[in-house]
């Protein structure tokens, strides 16, 4: 069984975003970046197909330069090999991500290397398309079951599930398939030191692909209105004492 996964660099979800003046990019000098969540449980899903089944991984990200290091996070977590379309800093919108990616994987195929899985987080955590991995999979005319939070790969096909409202829904499809996971499908693993060594020593296949016009513009960017929140102190006449018993005793009537 071979594995591709998609990744993408974010910047940290737990980080403080503020922008450039001209609206136009996230200021990055004290934001550090990672990898989105759910993207984290393909990469960990991945290595438990392989780990299971055999065969190969493979992880894949669209980003500049830096986002080697968040390939690198994944092969410390047991991916085998590393693939960066390079970029020249500036966001691709999911029409042209999906098409570098697609014709990425098309060069793969052209040099013998097929995938049974291609796998994408459900979403990013900074821009939340939806889009790359359904497009993926339109372009290479691929069976695609989105937002799935459980997997099971046998006899060439894939028995997925995933929540919904009014309960599970299952899905039976054939390999090779496009399959975008969700957070929860896995607690992913930390990576361990001789992982994080052996990430560093292997080599990272790069190439450049080119932009394709017609998706999204961006115009600028806007940060949510942040809510301002009060907090009134229980008790009488000030008295810290007073105002901690008085508290508990709400607490208890709760």
């Amino acid at each position: 069984m071979n594995v591709l996964v998609g990744i993408k660099r974010v910047p940290a979800t737990a980080g403080q975003i503020t922008l450039t003046p001209d609206g136009q990019e996230i200021d990055t000098r004290y934001l550090g970046f990672t990898v989105s969540p759910h993207e984290e449980c393909a990469v960990e899903e991945a290595v438990r197909l392989i780990e299971k089944h055999g065969g190969s991984s493979t992880v894949l990200t669209l980003g500049p330069e830096a986002a080697i290091d968040q390939l690198r996070e994944a092969m410390a977590l047991g991916i085998e090999r590393a693939m960066l379309l390079e970029t020249d800093g500036r966001e691709w919108d999911p029409v042209a991500t999906a098409a570098a990616m697609v014709e990425a994987i098309e060069a793969e195929r052209a040099a013998g290397r097929t995938y049974d899985v291609v796998m994408f987080g459900n979403e990013s955590a900074d821009s939340a398309g939806y889009q790359v991995g359904v497009r993926v999979a339109d372009a290479l005319d691929l069976p695609c079951v989105t937002g799935i939070k459980a997997l099971e790969v046998t006899n060439g096909h894939a028995t997925v599930r995933r929540q919904t409202e009014s309960g599970w829904e299952v899905a039976d499809v054939p390999l090779p398939a496009v399959l975008t996971v969700k957070e929860g499908i896995n607690l992913p693993r930390y990576p361990s030191l001789p992982g994080r060594l052996k990430a560093k020593k292997k080599e990272i296949e790069r190439s450049t692909p080119q932009w394709q016009d017609g998706g999204l513009e961006k115009i600028r960017l806007k940060l949510p209105v942040q809510v301002g929140h009060t907090v009134e102190i229980l008790g009488k006449d000030g008295d810290p004492g007073v105002q901690v018993v008085e508290l508990f005793q709400r607490l208890r009537l709760l």
